[in-house]
Parts: C-alpha cells; structure tokens; sequence
C-alpha cells in the first residue's frame, strides 16, 4: 500500500509547504514591517495627551541609615533572612556561606574554618551595620569579586530590618 515513493512524496510535499509558509511569512515582514523600515529615525507623535505630570519623577526623599536603623524592625527582619537561609546559618556552623551568629560587629573574614575569596575585605575591616546596609543591597557591586552569589535586596527598609535581625544573634 504504501511503499518508499509514496512516503519520499509525502515527506517532500510537507517541506515544499513548510518552505512556502515561511518564505510568505519572510515576504509578509518584508512588505508591511512597522520596524520603521526605511522611514528614519525620527518618529513625531500626531498628538499629545497632556496628562497633569511633567514626566520626571520627583527623587525619592532619602533618609539617613541612622533613622532607618532607629525604626527596624527585627520581626520583618525574620522573614527577610530566609532568603539567605539557603546557604548560612544562625548556629554557629557553616553551611554553604559562614554562619551569621554574631556577624554584626564582627570582623570581616573571620570566621574560621571557612575559605574566603578574599573580596569582602574591599567593604572594610569589620561587619557594622552600615558596612552590612551598603553589601546587602549588592554583595557584587560591594566587593566584586566576591563568590556570593545572592543578588542583593534593593529596599533600604527590608536591609536594616535584616541587620536588626541579625544583631539579635550576638556572638
């Protein structure tokens, strides 16, 4: 019933359709792009809705770390560290990162038994909270170099309710 030209037919007819479909798709691009082929670069808008707002946004009022760190919050904190949770502990043992028992006021690179890459000692000699305050919004940006693979918590609050947290854990 069906021998090897019936099959080599069918195969062959199946990639003549598939190339059609896509050189029409290919010639369809061509013919009505909106990419602004040909049109330069300029594009002017037909009209503009004025909508109350000049467009920039104001900057955001900045509070000093010693204000922030007034107001934290070491319950928000909690929840905040089980992020990092995956790769410290609060124990005194290292798991994938050192533990962070006693981390605030302790000296940078120091806990031993553990193997540093050698980049955290560019934040400064010692974890004070404002040395924690400027890694935790981007341990890479902080000390690049650094083997720490967590990519930061952007909000101010969020850091110092962390820090609070941490302090709780005295060494």
């Amino acid at each position: 019933m069906f021998d090897t030209m019936t099959i080599t037919k069918a195969v062959g007819g199946a990639c003549g359709a598939l190339l059609i479909y896509l050189l029409g798709g290919w010639v369809g691009d061509t013919l009505y792009s909106t990419g602004g082929g040909g049109h330069g670069e300029e594009h002017a808008a037909a009209y503009v809705i004025d909508t109350g707002s000049s467009g920039e946004e104001e900057p955001a009022e900045e509070v000093d770390f010693e204000t922030l760190f007034a107001s934290a919050d070491a319950g928000a904190g909690e929840r905040q560290f089980n992020k990092c949770r995956a790769c410290h502990k609060l124990d005194g043992t290292n798991a994938t990162g050192p533990h962070l028992d006693g981390v605030v006021g302790r000296e940078i690179d120091s806990v031993d038994g553990f193997a540093y890459s050698g980049a955290l000692e560019q934040v400064g000699d010692v974890w004070t909270p404002e040395n924690l305050f400027a890694f935790l919004e981007s341990p890479r940006s902080a000390a690049p170099g650094t083997i720490m693979s967590f990519s930061g918590l952007s909000g101010a609050e969020d850091r110092v309710n962390l820090i609070a947290y941490l302090e709780t854990f005295g060494g």
